[in-house]
């Protein structure tokens, strides 16, 4: 991506480094559901390092991913992130969450959809850890369209921590689309719920996740 990325117009470069690493660790991706061609934000839960990669090549839109301000200062890795602009965010920081909002806003002005995982961490188990607030704090500021996406064990095909590299065909999930609605103040839980539940459905009547 590096390497690409003021060669090819955005956000080709990376997409294309996306397809590279879905095609070099053999994933097929097998996408349910409709993705909503007017979304502001996807909610995603997260597994597995792939799990990017994967959002990345199901979607043309050009995501604006919120990841934790350590991976911008990596050592070279950190381009990978600064390089096409996406969104630092320091954990357990009041500031912090100001810069989110400035951020998000610019994203959002340049046409970008801001994504999210909104456990805020890897977990392979399959239960869902509780969202964190930040996703709801910007979706409720700008009054965003919201897409939750479920991605199904992902880290059964790909982890670093298990040490997991297996090919196989992953599936995708596009749940419907919803505006934030700041006068609920459990929308976000609901939409953990939704989506857990979703998952769970899934992987039941999947034997090789079993």
């Amino acid at each position: 991506m590096i390497a690409t990325f003021h060669l090819l117009p955005k956000p080709y470069a990376v997409k294309f480094s996306a397809w590279f690493i879905r095609l070099l660790v053999f994933t097929p991706v097998r996408v349910k559901g409709t993705p909503d061609p007017d979304v502001q934000m996807f909610l995603i839960n997260h597994q597995s390092d792939i799990d990017i990669g994967v959002m990345e090549t199901i979607t043309d839109k050009d995501l604006a991913w919120v990841a934790k301000k350590e991976l911008f200062d990596v050592p070279f890795f950190g381009l990978v992130v600064r390089l096409p602009k996406d969104i630092a965010l320091e954990r357990e920081s009041k500031t912090s969450l100001v810069k989110l909002i400035k951020e998000c806003k610019d994203r959002l002005d340049h046409g970008r959809v801001i994504t999210i995982f909104p456990e805020g961490t890897r977990t392979e188990t399959g239960k869902m850890k509780p969202f964190k607030a930040g996703a709801k704090m910007v979706a409720d500021k700008f009054n965003l369209k919201v897409q939750p996406v479920v991605l199904i064990a992902t880290a059964q095909h790909f982890s670093n921590k298990r040490k997991i590299f297996r090919s196989g065909t992953i599936t995708a999930i596009y749940l419907d689309p919803f505006t934030a609605d700041k006068n609920n103040p459990e929308w976000l839980k609901e939409t953990q719920n939704k989506m857990q539940q979703v998952y769970d459905s899934e992987v039941a009547v999947l034997p090789q996740y079993a």
